[in-house]
């Protein structure tokens, strides 16, 4: 297979009388196997917006750094290149389908490229259909299938509902990249395309630097090795699968699950040799668990597509077991490492508030998110995160940390993109003890239990929970 994957599970066993929830925390860590490093069959769709927008010097630049990709792309590597607006055209090769790299058809590839012309509008979901339909026509088993897409616009020819049933049907068919170029394209998008794909999602707003981006990016999808990877699940009969979330490089929720011989899996896209961790919780009913006594929650293990397109266990099977204890309330120590997970997840939305509070026109809902954000991010060491927060901070007139007046659409759109993005520390023993949490709080909105009575958020529907009214949606500025 070319990879040999490892699983190391971290589960708190003691859980309070009362407690109705289960966390563990997952990593998972792919090697090169031993012996020589494999060749494996690849495809790559380079998806490129031609809409109107990119009028002038944006497309001039896209140009050259989609010639740069295809020359960046080994050959044998099957290509085909998208052009998208309020439609999908494949522009390479001109028969449809995909064609394999050699010298001829790099040129023919490139040529294709240059000769676009800006027109029409912006529907993203079609893009991502017709390169969904692309890949299906690929025959070799154990292919890995890659796609990258940048847009300078809002998804505003199709509804996000549309979008997002699109995204649904891509989910385990191949993994995608998001860029956005420019500054007039909506952060939202590219992360619900990163997070359902397994790809990632950032800003170019400079674009003479989307060359170096895509080279890089079709150079890291060359070292995948691994077409599919799955997160087996199968709880003990009292508990249930909450949700499965991965935690690190970048937060997402996996929302995908099939069923397959009594065990839940979870697609967690491709590999190459790589280290994610995952964060997975259980629910149950606390009196249907024996006081004092260890029971296994749940049973998990890895499963991949081997090259001969069947899918098998690929590490061993550790057990996530639990103890209910008799002592009810906040008597048990909680995690240290899932109560970094728990405040990694609060600075994101923090930063995705304080973006959408911007982009809305409220300055004031913005500076509060900023300083609730800056506080998390230094609590944390997030030295990434908080020197981005630090850019488009100052001070105000009453000392207070707020929002610069003077700041761009490019860099409020980098705090939303990159909001997701967190870093390898774990809590360290040294770290100063985590206080009593006190109860949870409930959200007014969805009724979800918070984690601590800490928490700023709801994990559920990210509604802010000293807000009494209705979450306000991300809104772009006109």
């Amino acid at each position: 297979m070319g990879l040999s994957f490892a699983l190391e599970l971290d589960s708190p066993p003691d859980l309070p009388y009362d407690e109705a929830r289960a966390d563990a925390l997952i990593t998972v860590t792919a090697e090169w196997a031993a012996g020589s490093v494999p060749r494996v069959p690849s495809a790559e769709i380079l998806v490129m917006d031609r809409s109107l927008s990119m009028s002038g010097r944006k497309l001039d630049e896209a140009k050259h750094a989609l010639c740069a990709a295809v020359d960046t792309l080994r050959d044998g590597t099957l290509l085909a290149i998208v052009a998208g607006n309020h439609r999908a055209e494949v522009i390479f090769p001109a028969t449809g389908g995909l064609a394999p790299v050699d010298a001829r058809t790099r040129e023919e590839a490139k040529l294709r490229v240059i000769g676009q012309l800006p027109e029409g509008g912006t529907a993203i979901g079609r893009w991502l259909d017709r390169a969904r339909a692309l890949f299906a026509s690929v025959d070799t088993p154990g292919t890995v299938c890659h796609a990258v897409l940048y847009t300078d616009g809002k998804d505003e020819h199709e509804t996000p509902e549309q979008l997002g049933d699109v995204l649904t049907s891509c989910v385990d068919r191949f993994t995608c990249d998001a860029r956005g170029l420019g500054d007039e394209w909506r952060y939202t998008d590219l992360l619900r395309i990163a997070e359902a794909l397994h790809g990632t999602a950032e800003a170019v707003v400079t674009v003479s630097h989307l060359t170096e981006d895509l080279t890089r990016l079709v150079r890291d999808a060359q070292r995948i090795v691994v077409p599919r990877v799955y997160l087996a699940l199968r709880p003990n009969s009292r508990f249930r699968l909450a949700f499965v979330r991965q935690i690190r490089p970048a937060e997402a929720e996996l929302t995908a699950r099939q069923q397959l011989d009594g065990w839940t899996h979870v697609p967690l896209g491709s590999w190459p040799p790589d280290t994610r961790q995952y964060q997975v919780s259980l629910r149950f009913d606390p009196g249907t668990l024996p006081v004092d006594e260890v029971l296994r929650a749940a049973r998990v293990t890895l499963h991949a597509e081997f090259p001969d397109g069947t899918r098998r266990p690929c590490s061993e099977t550790a057990a996530m077991t639990v103890r209910r204890r008799s002592t009810p309330g906040f008597g048990i120590a909680r995690s240290a490492d899932l109560t970094r997970v728990e405040n990694e997840r609060e600075l994101g939305m923090a930063m995705r508030a304080c973006a959408d509070a911007w982009f809305r026109g409220d300055l004031y809902g913005a500076d509060r998110e900023l300083r609730l954000a800056v506080g998390l991010a230094e609590s944390l060491r997030d030295t990434t995160r908080l020197r981005l927060l630090r850019a488009v901070a100052d001070d105000g007139p009453d000392g207070r940390l707020r929002l610069r007046r003077d700041v761009t659409r490019g860099q409020m759109l980098g705090i939303g993109v990159d909001s997701t993005k967190t870093v390898s520390r774990r809590a360290d023993p040294h770290d100063p003890p985590l206080p009593d949490p006190g109860p949870p709080r409930a959200c007014p909105l969805c009724g979800t239990a918070s984690a601590s009575s800490e928490a700023a958020f709801c994990e559920a529907c990210g509604h802010r929970l000293d807000d009494a009214g209705p979450a306000g949606g991300p809104v772009d500025a006109l």
